[in-house]
């Protein structure tokens, strides 16, 4: 069977792809077009994390890279190279997307429906009838806060966190909408929130933890150096994260894609079975960015330059104040404890944030802070 992914040079593309080629003798990428080397950076990646030498010399051969325009009709491809493109795939993983939780609708409209229904259109036009893999999260659950999320739910009536999380959600009513239509299979592999300890490196993809670090750093240059400010934000304190280590993801992603699938829509949550508890994340943004952070129940009245700098980016807060859970139990049926991921702690976090060797500043990584507190 050959197999096309998108979203291949990504955070978490790049892990579908070495586990992919573990099981597959070639792969084909669908890189967007005009994004530069995707081959070069695929196999640096590659010598990063310890491929050896023998198995990059053979990327040139293994992976067939082809230029698209996931957001126009017929992947912005000739009539002839889309068709013949289709006819050569047994699967299709879809990976690729928008993640910018400050994004708008429209835009992301673009990047992860209208994408997503293209990609439907690939394996549609396809002699062989490919399956296809789709990537969604496990946040099209929306604004739904407490109680239990479960595979099977798809449902608009909690409302959305933000833009992101709609679009994902219309990618996924537009899964089984097509599923219905062709009764064609579906697997969709709803990840939590994705992280690593590898630390990071100018050639290596940002996760999400990096990009909120990027954030709270730039905010934290127009305070006094010499000070360590105070920034409330509104949380909860048994608040907790799904966090999951991105290559044990990427790793039961491509496992429960190699089970035959029902015929119809088969979701499964790819989460941890441990979450993080939000004053655990209040420790770390402290020791990153050298500020002390507070807890509180309500936005302040009279927020600082920096609490409203913060708060200006509605991907970082929003999730501190939820404490539903993820239900995973047909993952754990399937694969029993081998389903489970390694613990994501403190120790963890700082790792995948900080350069290998780099000291932290304050309480050590086991501890939580004492101003994570609730005002």
């Amino acid at each position: 069977m050959h197999v096309a992914l998108t979203g291949a040079t990504g955070f978490l593309g790049l892990r579908l792809l070495r586990r992919l080629l573990d099981t597959h003798r070639s792969v084909t990428v669908l890189v967007h077009a005009g994004s530069g080397d995707a081959l070069r950076r695929i196999t640096r990646f590659f010598a990063l994390t310890g491929v050896p030498e023998s198995s990059l010399a053979e990327l040139p051969r293994r992976l067939r890279v082809v230029e698209t325009e996931l957001e126009r009709p017929g992947l912005g491809l000739s009539g002839r190279a889309f068709q013949e493109l289709a006819d050569g795939l047994g699967a299709i993983w879809h990976s690729a997307g928008s993640i910018n939780l400050a994004g708008d609708l429209p835009e992301l409209r673009r990047t992860n429906v209208e994408g997503t229904r293209h990609v439907l259109e690939l394996a549609a036009a396809g002699r062989a009838r490919p399956v296809v893999h789709h990537v969604s999260t496990a946040f099209v659950a929306g604004s739904r806060r407490e109680g239990v999320a479960y595979e099977d739910e798809l449902d608009d009536a909690y409302g959305f966190e933000n833009a992101y999380e709609r679009s994902k959600y219309e990618a996924e009513a537009l899964i089984h909408a097509w599923s219905r239509e062709h009764s064609r299979p579906v697997v969709v592999l709803r990840p939590s929130i994705l992280v690593t300890d590898l630390p990071p490196h100018p050639e290596l993809p940002s996760h999400p933890f990096q990009v909120v670090e990027r954030i709270l750093r730039d905010a934290r240059s127009t305070a006094d150096p010499g000070d360590r400010p105070r920034v409330r934000l509104v949380a909860r304190p048994d608040g907790r994260l799904n966090l999951t280590q991105v290559d044990h993801a990427a790793e039961m992603m491509v496992r429960l894609a190699g089970r035959t699938p029902s015929g119809g829509v088969d979701t499964y949550h790819v989460v941890h079975d441990r979450d993080v508890p939000v004053p655990t994340i209040a420790a770390l943004l402290e020791r990153l960015v050298e500020v002390s952070i507070e807890l509180v129940a309500t936005k302040p009245d009279d927020p600082s330059a920096l609490e409203a700098l913060v708060d200006f980016y509605p991907g970082l807060t929003t999730y501190l104040t939820h404490r539903r859970r993820f239900d995973d139990t047909r993952v754990r049926a399937l694969f029993g404890s081998s389903a489970a991921s390694d613990r994501v702690d403190l120790d963890y976090l700082w790792s995948g944030l900080v350069p290998r060797g780099l000291v932290p500043a304050g309480p050590p990584p086991t501890a939580v802070s004492p101003s994570a507190r609730h005002a």
